[in-house]
């Protein structure tokens, strides 16, 4: 990222004037974070690819029909047709989704160290490796509320909904979530600031 990248808003407004490679710019933007979101509930990389191509084929057809809400963000936009896309096929499979973190899940998988020395590149990989096992300690429902909010960036509403939740529960979860994760950090001497870095 940085401050001279192009907005997704200006991208999607050059994608509808006709110009194929904004769209392509946003894809390359997002996937991995979206495919990272998918795999956490289908625990399947080839069905995640799959559900992936779907999530953005659904984007476009959405954008070009004309009912892609502007003041809406995009990335949370994206990442909530991912996440249907994946509840759907679990209600196919006639399973229940539970959002769990795989040991070979790269959940901060979006970090850019190009312009970090070798140093702080690795103390950043060992905080987000000591991180994803912390997280992973965490009771399922709090583990899933803290996903959806810092990763998928889900409005507390969104997750409410998701979850079959009222509000008040899932920022409580929420609340819960954060505090137990800081004590797990404290007792693992995990640097707070590095972990705000990686969030």
């Amino acid at each position: 990222m940085t401050k001279f990248e192009v907005a997704d808003s200006e991208l999607i407004a050059q994608y509808k004037q006709g110009n194929e490679y904004a769209f392509e710019v946003l894809v390359n933007r997002y996937k991995n974070r979206i495919f990272t979101t998918i795999n956490l509930i289908v625990k399947d990389d080839s069905v995640a690819e799959d559900l992936l191509q779907e999530t953005f084929i659904k984007a476009i057809d959405t954008i070009n029909s004309g009912k892609y809400n502007e003041e809406g963000k995009f990335l949370p936009w994206i990442s909530r047709i991912g996440y249907n896309m994946a509840i759907d096929y679990f209600r196919k499979q006639k399973r229940y989704p539970k959002v769990v973190i795989e040991d070979n899940v790269k959940m901060f998988n979006t970090l850019s160290f190009s312009e970090e020395s070798i140093e702080e590149t690795r103390i950043k990989n060992e905080t987000y490796a000591k991180l994803k096992e912390l997280i992973q300690q965490l009771p399922p429902a709090q583990r899933e509320v803290l996903t959806m909010r810092h990763y998928m960036k889900m409005s507390f509403q969104e997750i409410a909904e998701a979850t079959n939740v009222s509000i008040n529960t899932a920022l409580g979860r929420m609340r819960y979530a954060l505090i137990n994760l800081r004590k797990q950090m404290k007792k693992s001497n995990v640097s707070y600031e590095k972990a705000n870095q990686i969030f």
